[in-house]
C-alpha cells in the first residue's frame, strides 16, 4: 500500500488509480459521518458521491499543510451537509405506506426496537450543534483521535475536549437510562 503522500501527488498529476486508492481508504468514514448527519441511506449515499466529485474536480488545489487528507474530505463532507439541509425539505405521503408494514409481527417488534433505539441516539446527536455533533461522529464512531479531530475542525485539541465534554454532557440529557427520550424537569414559574 502506498503512503498516503505519493497517492495524493499521482491523483494530483490525473492518476485514477491513486485517487481510486485513496477513496477506498476514505469512503467508510465520509459516508458514516454523513449518514450520521442526514440519516437517510440515499441521502448518505447521494452526498458521499459529491463529496469524493468534489474532491477529484479539485484534488489539483490541495495543498499539503501538515494535515491528513481525511481533514480535507471531512470539510467538504461537512460543507455538503449543510448545503444539504439549506435545501432539504422532507415531506412524508402516509397514504403511500403499504399496509403490511403496519400488520402486527413479533419478529418485526424486536428488530424495530433496535431500530429505534438507534433513531433514537441518532435523533440526540442531530439535537446538538454543528461542532458537537462532528467532534462525536468522528471520535465515537470514526475513532479518530482528538488531534486528528483537531486538525480537521482547525481547532486545539484542549478545545477539542471540551466539545466532546459537553456533547456528552447533553447527548445524557437527552436520553435516559431507560432509553427514552427525558421528561422536563424544570418548571415555569
Amino acid at each position: 500500500m502506498k503512503d498516503e503522500q505519493s497517492l495524493i501527488t499521482s491523483a494530483k498529476n490525473g492518476n485514477n488509480e491513486a485517487f481510486g486508492e485513496l477513496y477506498d481508504r476514505y469512503l467508510p468514514k465520509i459516508y458514516r459521518f454523513v449518514f450520521l448527519k442526514v440519516g437517510r441511506k440515499q441521502d448518505a449515499e447521494d452526498l458521499t458521491h459529491q463529496v469524493f466529485m468534489q474532491a477529484w474536480e479539485h484534488i489539483g488545489n490541495f495543498e499539503f499543510q501538515g494535515f491528513p487528507f481525511g481533514s480535507w474530505l471531512y470539510r467538504i463532507a461537512s460543507n455538503a451537509v449543510i448545503d444539504y439541509y439549506r435545501t432539504f425539505k422532507r415531506t412524508f405521503d402516509i397514504e403511500a405506506i403499504p399496509k403490511e408494514v403496519l400488520a402486527h409481527d413479533p419478529e418485526l417488534e424486536s428488530s424495530l426496537d433496535s431500530a429505534f433505539s438507534i433513531e433514537l441516539v441518532r435523533s440526540a446527536i442531530t439535537k446538538l450543534d454543528h461542532d458537537q455533533q462532528n467532534v462525536v461522529i468522528m471520535r465515537f464512531v470514526n475513532d479518530l483521535s482528538t488531534k486528528e479531530i483537531a486538525d480537521i475542525l482547525g481547532k486545539s485539541e484542549g478545545a477539542v475536549r471540551v466539545i466532546q465534554h459537553r456533547a456528552l454532557k447533553q447527548l445524557k440529557q437527552h436520553i435516559n437510562i431507560n432509553g427514552t427520550e427525558p421528561r422536563n424537569t424544570t418548571q415555569e414559574a
